[in-house]
């Protein structure tokens, strides 16, 4: 058994324990948090690589509720950027200690800047600087993230329903229900893709959808590149079809997730249309048809806007069964470093000196 594999078996655990810590242990946190977004005028979500496709989930929330914000890639607005007065900065990182994030901490020193650190380590340099901290409070992954990624954007979802005042208990009930569901169907889902035929590293795969779920589709994105060592493409559903469409042909992988209720006929009838256009086609979702794609996983019953946080779960086991198929270590990174804390070339420096010597 890989190490990825035991890190999503027990994902759904640290999913319920990090739940329990916010919304009890770490209540006044997340209050205090919130009021700090309450009373700023410009709100920032800063993260970078797996952080920042957390965020895409984070942001989903804060434009349901009409509060504007931006996500930003932390070496983007690190290099290209600068914050306005009044403004507040909800920093998403596993480590706190990566290269940009404590460039930027660095820049907006001086300012009336306010931080909210969403972070796994209580005394790096981004926790230690920040105004209020939400303790992720879960055990750090082996390699690729896996619980890092979804507890991020579980808390940061939470800070958002906390902003609207949209916490109760009934929400924290349902999440406990659906993330236990979770934890029974994972053997199901890796049974299930493994007797497929919708795996295959010699085929172009993009990961196809909507609202939170946008989340799911660029961390699935960067499960592929990470533990499969293969390219992929993720994108918004509906622009798919404005263009990136005429990919289509036959032997295509795509995976497409559906929402429950918003556009769900529309993206059913894609699912068709692929098909029969010889794409292989997986869906994730909640009470699809069974004879609706390829490959279709069904997710325990959950609020539609907290899909997310679970619809994740079948495409990391996908991921790991890619790396098996392709014969890669999913295990361990060739050129990564698992916190980046330079922001030169890709190659570790101590090999890229010994190269350099030999040359």
């Amino acid at each position: 058994m890989t190490k990825f594999y035991q890190d999503i078996l027990k994902e759904p655990a640290e999913l319920l324990r990090s739940l329990d810590y916010t919304l009890r242990d770490g209540r006044s946190s997340l209050e205090e948090a919130a009021r700090i977004l309450k009373q700023s005028d410009n709100i920032y979500i800063v993260g970078i690589g797996s952080s920042w496709n957390a965020g895409l989930a984070v942001l989903s929330f804060f434009n349901a509720a009409g509060r504007p914000s931006m996500l930003c890639d932390a070496s983007e607005i690190l290099h290209f950027g600068s914050i306005p007065k009044n403004a507040a900065i909800v920093f998403l990182s596993r480590s706190g200690k990566s290269t940009e994030i404590v460039q930027l901490l660095g820049k907006v020193a001086s300012s009336d800047t306010k931080i909210i650190a969403i972070t796994n380590t209580p005394d790096s340099p981004l926790a230690l600087r920040a105004n209020v901290v939400l303790k992720m409070m879960a055990t750090f992954d082996h390699a690729v993230s896996v619980s890092m990624y979804s507890v991020l954007a579980m808390i940061g979802a939470l800070l958002a329903c906390a902003l609207e005042g949209s916490l109760d208990n009934s929400l924290s009930v349902q999440l406990q229900s659906a993330m236990s569901g979770a934890a029974g169907r994972i053997s199901s889902w890796r049974e299930q893709i493994a007797a497929s035929d919708w795996l295959d590293p010699r085929s172009p795969t993009y990961l196809l959808g909507r609202g939170a779920s946008l989340a799911t589709c660029h961390e699935g994105r960067l499960l592929w590149e990470e533990a499969a060592k293969l390219p992929a493409s993720a994108m918004p559903t509906g622009g798919f079809r404005h263009g990136p469409q005429e990919v289509v042909r036959e032997g295509l992988r795509i995976a497409l997730w559906i929402d429950r209720e918003t556009l769900r006929t529309q993206d059913l009838a894609l699912a068709e249309d692929l098909r029969r256009l010889g794409v292989k086609v997986l869906l994730i979702g909640q009470d699809l048809p069974s004879n609706a794609a390829d490959v279709v996983l069904q997710i325990p019953a959950i609020r539609r806007e907290w899909q997310f946080l679970i619809d994740i779960i079948p495409i990391q086991i996908a991921a790991e069964l890619l790396a098996h198929a392709g014969k890669q270590d999913c295990d361990t990174f060739r050129l990564c470093q698992y916190i980046v804390e330079d922001e030169g070339g890709i190659i570790p420096r101590d090999a890229r000196l010994e190269a350099a010597a030999k040359e």
